[in-house]
């Protein structure tokens, strides 16, 4: 088992939460990890990025190369569009479908969409909807990592036992929010790969 992935974001989204829960959930199943950050200015909205390797076998490079990525996860769309030259061919963008416009010349919305149509696999939905229906705006990450679960061959009882372990000191009512939402995710993301 091996999986490269890239986590895109603005600052403030939970990015590196998302890496966290990955993280322990994948070292719950006994497998290697290296995870490199770039932090942006992300009190000012600054772009934010995770790469995030995870392997049965050890690895020895926390950097993901150009074309190799096996995933895109990001809260943000033209912050995945900027990562697309890592993607393999093969490669998932998983990624919400609504901008945080934080610039003057922010692309058009239908721009962005075109360039993920040209895509051959893509979870494209409005996780900040499904957030607010289950837990509200802060649990936008926890949708996303939901949907994201479909493509990173972790076992998603892992995944929710992590959520527990990172949020589990904010009490149990938390842990049970972003929990419900990861799961709404997850459903919302099989949706998205049938249609």
């Amino acid at each position: 088992m091996k999986k490269d992935i890239i986590l895109a974001g603005v600052g403030g989204q939970g990015i590196l939460s998302i890496a966290a829960i990955i993280g322990q959930a994948a070292l719950n199943q006994n497998l290697h990890i290296k995870q490199a950050e770039v932090h942006g200015m992300s009190q000012r909205g600054g772009d934010v990025q995770s790469n995030l390797r995870i392997c049965s076998e050890p690895i020895h490079s926390d950097l993901i190369s150009l074309g190799r990525a096996d995933a895109i996860i990001s809260l943000e769309p033209m912050e995945a569009l900027r990562y697309i030259p890592y993607l393999s061919p093969e490669g998932w963008i998983v990624v919400n479908s609504v901008p945080y416009i934080n610039i003057p010349n922010y692309p058009e919305i239908e721009r962005l969409d075109a360039e993920f149509a040209k895509m051959p696999h893509v979870i494209s939905f409005d996780v900040d909807a499904i957030a607010r229906e289950h837990g509200g705006v802060r649990t936008v990450n926890m949708v996303l990592l939901g949907a994201a679960s479909l493509i990173l061959d972790i076992e998603d009882t892992k995944l929710e036992e992590a959520i527990g372990d990172i949020f589990g000191r904010k009490g149990d009512k938390v842990v049970e929010m972003n929990v419900n939402a990861f799961r709404a995710g997850r459903e919302a993301g099989k949706k998205q790969m049938k249609g």
